[in-house]
């Protein structure tokens, strides 16, 4: 079973629209949201949810009222600033809530309750391009690293039930712990980029966390024609560090005009952006065979075109 990540060194460069367009072209997978704290490929794909789990992890303290005698140990002791003391009434901000457990530790009075925490709620859908697994995190609320796992997990396990190879993902903007955890055992990183300055620096980051966890991956330069010579900047930097170029992509207004539709790119238009996706996601394909696994002498990928150098 292959699976795939599309993940973006910063927030902006058009990665969630090319990864519908992805699950639009490919065929026999499971589509996957791994971006829990802003999803948004259900704007696309409009998934009607056939599967709603809570998503508990961690917990939060609350101040039990009737028992609390007014002491003040769990303000003292709070690092946070979580504890609240409005009219000689202690109450916990569920915001600041670490979960750490002092409070409830010290209170004499036992006056605090230690409840599992509800962080939000993942989700199993179907959508006009085939099955998908999402989520959305409570705002505010942490160990999305956690739940991207979780739904990595649920995937895998729906790709097998159905029978599918492939698992397309649509990763988390950024290099930390969602994209951490989204990047363990996949077979291609795909790293969507624009030929900014800030574009050219966060590939950089994202590049150097797909080589640390050996990773293959290959490079997307979208909107190429706003910035030729940072396009060339980041062309020469994948020729340099040995990653794939599986392709440079124009600006092109009907991006927006399907998104405003609620459509991939490659359902909404046929021109030559959409020829030069479609080229582009042959091209990822390709670089999935087995006689393009890297070799274990050079690191390298074996055909022409993808030379990506994964150790």
């Amino acid at each position: 079973m292959n699976e795939i990540l599309i993940i973006s060194g910063k927030g902006g460069t058009g990665k969630t629209s090319l990864a519908a367009a992805f699950a639009h072209l490919a065929e026999n997978h499971v589509i996957c949201d791994l971006d829990v704290d802003a999803p948004d490929m259900h704007l696309i794909l409009k998934p009607e949810n056939t599967k709603s789990v809570d998503f508990i992890s961690g917990h939060e303290a609350k101040i039990m009222e009737d028992q609390c005698e007014s002491c003040g140990t769990c303000l003292e002791m709070c690092k946070y600033g979580a504890v609240k003391n409005e009219d000689d009434r202690y109450f916990i901000d569920p915001l600041k809530c670490e979960g750490c457990k002092v409070c409830v530790e010290f209170c004499p009075a036992r006056a605090i309750d230690f409840p599992d925490r509800h962080c939000g709620r993942w989700f199993s859908s179907d959508t006009r391009f085939g099955p998908m697994i999402h989520a959305q995190l409570f705002p505010g609320e942490e160990n999305s690293g956690l739940l991207v796992s979780l739904l990595r997990k649920k995937a895998k396990e729906m790709a097998r039930e159905k029978r599918l190879d492939m698992i397309l993902s649509d990763g988390t903007p950024g290099i930390g712990c969602p994209v951490i955890a989204s990047l363990s055992g996949i077979s291609l990183a795909v790293i969507v980029t624009e030929p900014t300055p800030s574009g050219r620096h966060d590939l950089e980051r994202v590049a150097e966390l797909c080589g640390h966890f050996k990773v293959p991956a290959g490079i997307i330069i979208n909107k190429c024609d706003l910035n030729e010579k940072e396009a060339a900047t980041i062309e020469a930097f994948a020729s340099e560090k040995g990653f794939a170029l599986f392709g440079k992509l124009p600006h092109d207004p009907a991006i927006t005009r399907a998104m405003i539709n609620a459509q991939a790119i490659t359902e909404y238009a046929d021109n030559a952006f959409t020829k030069q996706l479609t080229e582009i996601w042959e091209r990822i394909l390709q670089s999935l065979k087995p006689d393009n696994k890297p070799n274990k002498q050079s690191g390298f990928f074996n055909t022409p075109f993808i030379k990506t150098k994964i150790s």
